[in-house]
């Protein structure tokens, strides 16, 4: 057909109408599917899939009248729960773009993202009302949607008003509302290195694609039962997990965080036979006394990201959960956030890598001018795929530098082996720069893991008015055992090359990390900034 046929608006919009998958339209048509089977348990409450879709329904008409429409902005300052999950779908099903926003930022924080969100509202969590108030105060916002979750059983004051009587009261119907395939529905904002946040735009079309590379490369199914502790303000629990079992009809266990104790107690309760943590928090559970007086026999898919997993770890829960297969994914926010798995028969024959290319997603390791490097050549990981986000919101320098060229561009480094599968080296920011020579915090770490009595380790550069940046380790020891830097030294000595080896050894009780897992190595910097200076 070479001319380009014409319809008349009415006719245009009611294909668009029959052909819409949007984020909003996943949980009705898995409601339809399975209307009965157990879709969600927070908290006290245990609901079925259509008892959620109903929940959804109330939510969105709620919100639509106190007069959201599609396109403007609600932000969500709250731990997992119960509404938390209501309030992802309904959202989308008005087209209202969800801004979720970490709880471990201050007021003049969040004052920032609300404000550059351009933000009609905000939900909170009750015990972080007065951090809430304090930030709608200094962005200068008044009125529109107040939200109050009571998860502490503590009631709304001023002008919150009870998300639970948004959920459980209202019409049942769905709304009637046209959400194109990349219309935004998630504003992101990225915790990143810089001084202020980038708010990363996310539509239906990124999202799904993304949900079907996350089933199919990931091994999940209807029938998994997962448990989902790490923040849900994050993508990759909400999008890699959460998201993709309510698409798939999978049941969903919440939990407000990752606490060792409560979650495995959970697994046993639950029979939970699907479980995603950052190596960090694999660590916590194999290291709790609950791991091995736990029933944990249900589980049988484990995943990890947000980090490396220390070789030595992974082969310690092989050994320990031998009935649980591990998938490795590794992505960012903007890639929503999947790109790269390591399959569960590739874990030990390619352990420390980030796997390959998911389904809907090419990747390739580039130069500083873009050409594709060589096997065993370190460069910057760039990714082409239907998964990256629409760009930057407000932000058309920074969106530029990144999708420059037509690939997104990680801002990751790292290197590709002679059978295609991705090691990530570094952030180019954790690159230490010592003597001369660049030296990879991720190897060094590898190496000191192998030292018996270490739990977890964290390898940064300081500023050294000779080495320019010096190796710094801060090293865990595991529980009732003693450490000495004398140790340390000597097992360096053996595995590193005498540039690579920690000039400063700190040992701690434990290290600082964010919610979603991730080791903070830029507080490891502030605290240990002095170290060169003394004496």
């Amino acid at each position: 057909m070479s001319d380009v046929v014409q319809f008349t608006p009415q006719t245009t919009e009611a294909i668009a109408r029959a052909r819409q998958h949007s984020l909003g339209d996943l949980l009705r048509r898995t409601a339809l599917r399975y209307p009965d089977k157990l879709a969600v348990v927070a908290g006290g409450r245990r609901a079925s899939f259509a008892e959620f879709d109903t929940a959804v329904n109330r939510c969105a008409n709620n919100l639509a009248a106190k007069g959201l429409t599609k396109g403007d902005r609600l932000a969500l300052l709250s731990h997992n729960s119960w509404q938390f999950a209501v309030l992802a779908f309904a959202t989308a099903r008005l087209g209202v773009v969800l801004v979720p926003v970490n709880f471990m930022l201050n007021a003049e924080e969040i004052a920032f993202i609300l404000g550059h969100s351009g933000a009609s509202g905000m939900v909170t969590e009750d015990a972080l009302a007065p951090t809430a108030e304090k930030a709608l105060a200094s962005a200068g916002l008044t009125g529109g949607v107040r939200g109050w979750i009571s998860l502490s059983g503590a009631a709304p004051t001023g002008d919150w008003e009870d998300v639970d009587t948004w959920i459980d009261s209202g019409p049942d119907a769905p709304p009637e509302v046209l959400v194109a395939d990349d219309d935004p529905l998630r504003l992101m904002y990225t915790s990143g290195t810089e001084s202020r946040p980038k708010g990363v735009m996310l539509s239906s079309k990124s999202l799904i694609s993304q949900y079907v590379s996350c089933a199919i490369d990931g091994g999940m199914s209807v029938d998994d039962v997962e448990v989902h502790t790490l923040p849900m303000y994050h993508c990759a629990q909400l999008d890699c997990f959460f998201s993709v079992d309510v698409y798939l009809g999978a049941t969903s266990i919440i939990l407000p965080n990752p606490e060792p104790a409560r979650l495995l107690e959970t697994i046993e309760r639950e029979k939970v036979t699907k479980l995603f943590c950052p190596p960090t928090v694999w660590i916590s559970l194999l290291r709790h006394p609950d791991f091995d007086t736990r029933d944990l026999s249900s589980l049988r898919k484990g995943y990890y990201g947000a980090s490396a997993m220390p070789v030595e770890v992974l082969k310690e829960l092989s050994r320990r959960l031998p009935d649980v297969q591990f998938w490795n994914f590794y992505g960012q926010t903007e890639m929503s956030p999947l790109a790269t798995i390591l399959r569960p028969h590739e874990q030990l024959p390619h352990a420390g890598s980030a796997g390959r290319a998911s389904l809907n997603v090419e990747t390739r390791v580039v130069d500083d001018e873009d050409n594709e490097v060589p096997p065993g050549v370190v460069g910057e990981i760039v990714h082409r795929s239907p998964h990256a986000a629409s760009g930057y919101y407000n932000d058309e320098e920074k969106t530029a530098a990144a999708f420059r060229n037509g690939w997104f561009h990680s801002g990751d480094l790292g290197v590709v082996d002679a059978d295609g599968y991705l090691a990530v080296v570094d952030r180019k920011k954790d690159m230490i720069k010592t003597g001369g020579e660049n030296v990879a915090s991720r190897e060094v770490e590898e190496a000191l893991y192998l030292l018996e009595g270490v739990a977890e380790v964290a390898v940064f550069g300081i500023s050294h008015p000779h080495w320019i940046e010096a190796v710094t380790a801060v090293v865990v020891p595991k529980q009732g055992v003693e450490l000495t830097r004398e140790q340390v030294d000597a097992h360096a000595r053996e595995v590193l090359a005498g540039y690579k080896r920690p000039k400063y050894v700190v040992f701690a009780e434990a290290l600082p990390k964010n919610p979603s897992g991730k080791i903070l190595k830029k507080d490891l910097r502030v605290q240990h900034a002095d170290l060169a200076n003394e004496v």
